[in-house]
């Protein structure tokens, strides 16, 4: 959150695997685009283990949740308010300065937020000013491929560029953020990343220049012109795209399952450490035993649905990771009593499991299936996303996307932490579970029988569709044939008037149901 991603025009979202076919990995052969990566994966990373060790240092000095959806907030605020007015600056200078000096004053304000110690106003500046800065490193860094990469190479460097993004918040928050607190402690990370945004500076001073090509005036008149024009543009860019959604039903509900999936991180992020120490009995710092799992989970449920996804609709995969994680995040919450009755039906039975029915192992049990069915909601709706939106609009309406998900994950992140210290952090996550499961049935039950494109199935009759959609029959017992009927023809009415794949056009039908 730390370090906004930059938005590849050609692969946005999770990368797929014909991004990365055989041979696009040659792309690493070109040294400034090695250097540019290189950058990319110190900053990532090292970004999202500030997250981290901000999060613990905040957690331990406060002892309040509402502290760290402050900190949330001040990652994400100024890529929302500024991204527009940056993109307008960052062509009127040489891209490679932009990267340069955006790498070292992020590398001074981790310095004096060390320095800051734990006093939460100071810290909290520091981090505005840092995300504020970052919002001005992503679009250079974006528009820096295209001048290191040949064109027929941009393709794969998007996707890794992608695929990195995907695995930073992985590696930083789950993995690396985690083991440096518990061996050195959270000051010691904030100099540690301060050092990986240093080395990503050198790397980017290394680059070729990228000189803006037009020079333009540096006055006043100047800078007010530009502001006037970057926000008149971002305003034209946001209606755009909520036009777009709201006629586009099916992108809606992709939306709003990527929604559900941001805002579960942040809320996450904002009460786990605080369960960590209530409920678990554990210091903040060693919410590691949660999120560890998670992230290995996350990369599980990643490989499954690359492997197996083909296997099963798209929709359902997700109408059925939402529920089940509803469940597991349930299950979560009631982990102490769960390994308590483990434990007495272990002690009845007169067989050891070897601690796995321990506090410790359920949570990491639980942890490990949940972020499976987290990579089962978020990759499949990216990849929905990918295939309705048309590729002419692809790069501009996902930028879109990106700024509306983030907003979305506001008002809960907001929210969440001043309840988790009125109710506790346990009833938090509870209350979480009973929405995250609700919006799985919701899915299933608003949006109705699967259309034939989801089954993969060309034109199938109503009773064919009822046999390959048992779901539907389920919920929609006492009007499921009237449903297939419809979607039926609204299948025919898009395919007569807008040709195969009319639903991803921008003026493709609505969806029988939806949000939109």
């Amino acid at each position: 959150m730390s370090n906004r991603p930059a938005r590849p025009r050609q692969a946005p979202g999770a990368a797929t695997a014909a991004d990365l076919a055989p041979g696009a990995l040659d792309v690493f052969r070109n040294r400034p685009f090695l250097l540019l990566w290189l950058s990319q994966a110190f900053t990532q990373i090292g970004g999202n283990m500030v997250i981290y060790g901000l999060t613990v240092i905040i957690l331990e000095s406060t002892r309040a949740s509402s502290a760290v959806s402050l900190l949330i907030l001040t990652f994400l605020g100024p890529a929302v308010l500024f991204s527009a007015l940056a993109g307008v600056y960052v062509d009127r200078v040489d891209r490679r300065t932009v990267l340069v000096v955006t790498n070292l004053l992020r590398a001074a304000c981790f310095v004096a937020m060390f320095a800051a110690g734990t006093f939460l106003p100071l810290i909290l500046l520091l981090n505005i000013v840092t995300s504020t800065i970052t919002v001005f490193f992503g679009p250079a860094e974006s528009a820096m491929i295209p001048v290191l990469v040949p064109r027929r190479q941009l393709l794969a460097a998007n996707g890794i560029f992608t695929l990195t993004l995907n695995g930073a918040f992985a590696l930083g928050y789950a993995l690396f953020g985690p083991i440096v607190v518990a061996l050195l402690g959270a000051p010691a990370l904030i100099l540690a990343v301060a050092a990986c945004y240093l080395v990503a500076a050198l790397f980017c001073w290394t680059l070729p220049s990228a000189p803006p090509v037009h020079a333009a005036p540096v006055g006043v008149r100047s800078v007010v012109g530009s502001a006037e024009e970057a926000m008149g543009s971002g305003m034209g860019q946001l209606r755009e795209g909520i036009g777009y959604i709201r006629a586009n039903p099916m992108i809606s509900w992709s939306l709003l399952y990527l929604g559900i999936a941001a805002s579960l991180v942040g809320v996450l992020g904002v009460v786990g450490p605080g369960f960590a120490r209530d409920s678990l009995g554990l210091e903040a710092k060693d919410f590691v035993v949660v999120v560890l799992p998670l992230g290995f989970g996350i990369v599980t449920g990643v490989l499954l649905i690359n492997n197996f996804g083909h296997l099963l609709p798209r929709r359902r995969i997700i109408d059925a990771s939402l529920i089940v994680l509803g469940v597991l995040l349930a299950l979560l919450a009631g982990a102490g009593p769960i390994a308590r009755m483990l434990q007495k039906v272990e002690s009845t039975a007169g067989f050891s499991t070897g601690g796995l029915t321990s506090l410790l192992g359920v949570v990491v049990a639980i942890a490990l299936l949940a972020g499976v069915f987290y990579a089962m909601v978020a990759i499949p709706a990216q990849t929905q996303l990918q295939e309705d939106i048309p590729e002419a609009a692809r790069g501009r309406i996902f930028g879109i996307l990106n700024m509306l998900v983030s907003v979305s994950s506001f008002l809960p992140i907001i929210i969440v932490g001043p309840f988790a210290d009125v109710f506790g952090t346990t009833a938090v996550i509870l209350a979480i579970a009973v929405m995250v499961g609700g919006a799985g049935v919701l899915s299933i039950v608003m949006r109705g029988p699967l259309r034939p494109h989801e089954l993969g199935v060309p034109s199938p009759g109503p009773a064919d569709r009822a046999a390959m959609d048992p779901v539907a029959v389920a919920i929609h017992s006492a009007d499921s044939e009237a449903g297939v009927r419809r979607a039926a023809a609204a299948d025919a009415d898009a395919a007569a008037g807008h040709g195969e794949g009319a639903e991803s056009g921008p003026d493709g039908p609505a969806e029988g149901s939806g949000p939109g």
